[in-house]
């Protein structure tokens, strides 16, 4: 399983939700209907001083999925290249015990990332 996060601004909120569903991927999600924090695009912070907001939504799903989930992604970032657009992907973790084992000790979270998916 992949976890994914899409955040973005919500501006384009409506447009990467038609994407989705006209994929036919992410129908089940978690979302954050407001955000805020600082990206590549700048401060979203609901105020005054920088009004935008942002959402999140979080998509538990197999490989595949996640990978079409990024194209379309990708194709609403391709029409909007300024409104902050970025997804996110993280590989389930191994139970506590196996990744011990794995990393014998160490801090290294390398193959938890999965190649392609995140932005």
């Amino acid at each position: 399983m992949i976890r994914l996060e899409i955040i973005a601004n919500h501006s384009v909120e409506e447009n990467i939700l038609e994407a989705l569903s006209k994929a036919g991927v992410g129908k089940y999600y978690t979302k954050f209907p407001t955000i805020f924090g600082v990206g590549s695009t700048g401060p979203r912070m609901g105020d005054p001083v920088w009004p935008e907001e942002n959402f999140a939504l979080v998509i538990w799903c197999e490989e595949e999925e996640a990978r079409t989930i990024k194209r379309a992604v990708e194709g609403v970032k391709e029409r909007f290249p300024n409104e902050g657009i970025k997804v996110f992907g993280l590989a389930e973790a191994a139970p506590a015990s196996k990744a011990t084992e794995a990393t014998s000790g160490e801090d290294d979270l390398a193959g938890y990332f999965v190649d392609g998916v995140e932005d």
